[in-house]
């Protein structure tokens, strides 16, 4: 019997890693990102920051929108307590009326009241 010969397959190198230069890049890539990092952090805004602003815009729209609805709306009671000839509507009308500016006066000192009262919850606690 022959003996079969296989041919064998030489051995790879094995590969060498330098961990000091591994972990001495590592830590260059750390510090290059904080180093990179801080002016980025640095110029965006706190989450608090961005709600102030975002609820000081709705509230302006809210009251941009309010006004001119209660405009509107006075206009329209003005004409009716004007023109009408019912007392009943007379009535109806100035009750609306007076609805109509004691709600846009409210929704006016809103941001009076808040501006008023947020200063004594700054960072999160009472300072009154």
């Amino acid at each position: 019997m022959k003996k079969e010969i296989t041919p064998q397959t030489p051995e790879k190198p094995r590969l060498h890693i330098e961990w000091g230069k591994f972990l001495y890049m590592g830590f260059l890539c750390a510090i290059m990102l904080v180093a990179m990092s801080v002016p980025a952090f640095a110029a965006t805004p706190t989450i608090w920051e961005k709600a102030t602003e975002i609820m000081k815009d709705v509230y302006n729209q809210v009251l941009l929108i309010s006004t001119i609805a209660a405009v509107v709306t006075a206009a329209v009671a003005l004409l009716l307590m004007n023109f009408s000839k019912s007392g009943k509507t007379v009535d109806e009308s100035r009750a609306w009326l007076k609805r109509i500016i004691i709600t846009w006066a409210i929704l006016n000192s809103l941001g009076f009241i808040m501006a008023y009262v947020t200063p004594f919850f700054t960072d999160g606690k009472w300072n009154g």
